[in-house]
This record gives structure tokens, C-alpha cells and sequence, in this order.
């Protein structure tokens, strides 16, 4: 295997090691590699998706950062049918945009928050 070098917070570390200890992984790289696969499946089924979909695109991101997410949303409103807001803890926001539309849209808005780098959690529920 290929040896990478990667720079983690200290939160983000004390996480993977609770992880390791609670599923019995036999070290962080284990935690690590399963991470990584459950993303790049993830990624995957998202671009196996076609047609029109259903869906719901959960996100929490600072606060700070509210004027990039209501620019981005704005560039779909096509296909967001509902927005929640909710203000939560330590400065962070918890959006709830419920999507009807073209899958390639639908995965395009998600892309979008994902590559903004600004979002601490997205997940993107299709049914």
C-alpha cells in the first residue's frame, strides 16, 4: 500500500480514534479507508442516478458562510421545493432543502456544495 501523509484537526482525530475503539478497527488508517470508500461510493451512486428524483440535501456549515449557501440555493430554485433554517449550537446553521427535478440537476446543486469546501456535513437522500 501507498503510504499518504494527511494533516487532521484535533477533534476530527479524537473522532477517529473514538470510532476505531467502538467498531474495533485495528488502527486510524482502517477508519480512514473505510471513510474514504463510503465517499467514493457515495460519489458513485450519485452519478448513477437518472431521471426525475425526489430528494432531500441536509447541511450544516457556519454561520459565516449563510451568504454563499443563499447565492448557491438561489441557482436552483427550479428545483427546491422547500427550505429549512435552523440556527444550532457553537455558531453553526442545519439547512433541510427538500429537491424535485432532473437528476443531473439534483446532483449539480449537491456538487456544488461539496465544492465550495464551506459545509462541515452534507448528506443527500434520494428516493
Amino acid at each position: 500500500m501507498v503510504v499518504v501523509s494527511v494533516s487532521l484537526g484535533e477533534k476530527l482525530l479524537e473522532e477517529i480514534d473514538a470510532l476505531r475503539d467502538e467498531l474495533g478497527f485495528s488502527g486510524r488508517s482502517d477508519v480512514i479507508r473505510v471513510a474514504a470508500r463510503m465517499l467514493i461510493d457515495e460519489k458513485r451512486n450519485l452519478h448513477e442516478l437518472n431521471g426525475e428524483i425526489n430528494a432531500v440535501l441536509f447541511l450544516i456549515h457556519p454561520r459565516r458562510v449563510e451568504d454563499l449557501v443563499t447565492k448557491i440555493k438561489h441557482d436552483y430554485e427550479d428545483i427546491i421545493g422547500t427550505q429549512l433554517h435552523s440556527h444550532l449550537k457553537d455558531g453553526n446553521c442545519l439547512e433541510l432543502f427538500i429537491i424535485e427535478g432532473e437528476s443531473m440537476r439534483v446532483r449539480e446543486l449537491a456538487e456544488r456544495f461539496l465544492a465550495c469546501g464551506k459545509m462541515k456535513h452534507i448528506k443527500l437522500v434520494t428516493f
